[in-house]
């Protein structure tokens, strides 16, 4: 059976040079991608800011209710196309989406690490990455050497991670682009009898898949891990799991894990994903997350 870990712990994402979360405070918080400079919304910032003045190129500005909507108020011209930014050996287009996202997640950059790490030694190690977006993270396990198979519900996700594949010299790469529902590829992958030795998981509280299924987390995830689980074999070595903006805890995830792989046995931990301030050291919480290793 899998061991779970007794205490959380958190993931770190430090600045660098192509992206950096400058400050926070008062519900908001001003990053910097690349050359440009933007301010979003943040609730968890409920402290005082440390700078007085921010400078910023764009301001997202949230809608009055809650579905996630808003606009972009900009003071300086901004590529509306995007513009280039790299991670390691991955290059990507960074862009003001409508959703309040820059088309990546920097706090990521951790889990991006942690699971090269676990799939170093395998030669051609079969990665899965569920809900990829714009595929800076099947790059990343890309360029260690795995093969990936990246699976989006968006065309237009995926149509920006094969971009992003050609940005980054990657084009020919055994990546295989799926647009689909991840729950039902999930299960066709099972009846396929397929395995991997890395799965990825970052679905998002609510969503639709390209023929107008409707995923709702609290209803959905078990049923996906549970096949992840049998997709999984003794010569695994890791899943992860995050979970943004919802009312949820580690430990929940890290019990569904511990009932949903059991059977692989290897190790449980659960914590929370956060980014640390440039300016204070302060870490600004952005998601949790459970994962399993061997």
């Amino acid at each position: 059976m899998a061991e779970s870990a007794s205490k959380p712990a958190v993931m770190i994402s430090d600045p660098r040079e192509d992206y950096a979360l400058i400050d926070c405070g008062h519900g908001r918080k001003l990053e910097r991608y690349g050359a440009y400079h933007f301010i979003r919304p943040e609730p968890q910032a409920m402290w005082a800011p440390a700078l007085e003045d921010w400078q910023a190129d764009g301001e997202f500005i949230p809608a009055s209710d809650d579905d996630g909507g808003g606009r972009w108020h900009f003071l300086r011209p901004v590529p509306e196309e995007g513009w280039p930014l790299s991670w390691e050996e991955v290059t990507f287009t960074a862009q003001c989406t409508p959703f309040r996202h820059l088309a990546y997640f920097p706090d990521m950059d951790p889990i991006w690490r942690w699971i090269r790490g676990h799939i170093a030694d395998v030669d051609e190690a079969q990665a899965l990455n569920l809900f990829g977006y714009t595929g800076v993270g099947t790059l990343a396990m890309s360029a260690a050497g795995a093969k990936l198979v990246h699976v989006d519900a968006s065309k237009k996700s995926v149509s920006a991670a094969r971009d992003n594949a050609a940005l980054s010299g990657m084009a020919e790469r055994p990546i295989r682009w799926i647009i689909d529902d991840a729950a039902k590829f999930a299960a066709r992958e099972v009846r396929r009898e397929r395995r991997y030795d890395a799965i990825l998981l970052d679905p998002p509280k609510y969503g639709r898949g390209p023929d107008g299924q409707i995923w709702r987390l609290e209803e959905d995830l078990a049923p996906l891990i549970e096949n992840c689980g049998k997709l999984l074999d003794d010569e695994s070595r890791c899943l992860f799991l995050t979970v943004y903006a919802v009312r949820m805890s580690a430990l929940a995830l890290g019990s569904l894990l511990q009932e949903k792989l059991a059977h692989l046995g290897g190790s449980i931990e659960v914590g929370e994903l956060a980014v640390r301030e440039e300016s204070r050291g302060l870490l600004l919480p952005t998601a949790i997350y459970a994962r399993w290793s061997k």
